[in-house]
C-alpha cells in the first residue's frame, strides 16, 4: 500500500537526478479537486493539527520542531499544502533549503515526518490517491531539506550531530 510513496521518496532523493531541488512544491491540481479531497482549507488545518500530535509523540523528530514557532510552522504547512492541492493559496514562507539548511535533517528524519503525515491523513480519511498526489509533489523537496554533508563541512566544523 505504501509502495508508491516509498518509490517516490527513493526517486526524489536519488543522487542521479541532476535537477536542482524545487524551492517550493508545484501545484498538482489546478482545478482544486485535490484541495476538495482534503476537505478544503479546514481539512488541511485538521491534517496539520493531527500531524503535530504525531510529531510531538515521535521521539525521532520532535526535537526539530520548536514549540515557540509552532503556530507559524503549522500556518506555513497549511499554506503550502493549500497551494500544492490547488486551493488558491500562495505559499509565502522561505524556500525549503533556506529554512532547513542548518538543522542537519537526515533522510530517516524526513521519512519519519512523512510517516507521521500519512497517519494524520489516514486519521482524517483523506483518500489514498489524494495522499499519494500530495506526497509525490512534496517528495522532491527532500533534496533541499535533507542535509548532505560535504568534505568542506567536515574540514571546517566536523560531523553534524543532533
Amino acid at each position: 500500500m505504501r509502495l508508491f510513496i516509498a518509490a517516490c521518496l527513493a526517486f526524489a532523493t536519488s543522487p542521479v537526478l541532476a535537477a536542482p531541488p524545487p524551492a517550493n512544491a508545484p501545484v498538482v491540481s489546478a482545478d482544486g479537486s485535490l484541495f476538495r479531497a482534503f476537505g478544503g482549507h479546514d481539512g488541511l488545518v485538521r491534517v496539520v493539527d493531527d500531524l503535530f500530535v504525531y510529531v510531538d509523540a515521535d521521539t525521532r523528530i520532535n526535537g526539530f520542531f520548536e514549540k515557540a514557532k509552532r503556530t507559524h510552522t503549522k500556518a506555513m504547512l497549511v499554506e503550502q499544502f493549500c497551494q500544492v492541492t490547488g486551493g488558491g493559496c500562495v505559499y509565502s514562507g522561505k524556500d525549503m533549503g533556506a529554512s532547513h539548511h542548518e538543522l542537519g535533517i537526515t533522510q530517516a528524519d524526513f521519512n519519519a515526518l512523512v510517516e507521521d503525515l500519512q497517519k494524520a491523513m489516514d486519521q482524517n480519511k483523506v483518500p489514498f490517491t489524494a495522499q499519494n498526489r500530495l506526497l509525490a509533489a512534496l517528495a522532491p523537496q527532500s533534496r533541499a531539506i535533507v542535509y548532505h554533508q560535504t568534505a568542506a563541512d567536515l574540514a571546517t566544523s566536523g560531523p553534524v550531530s543532533k
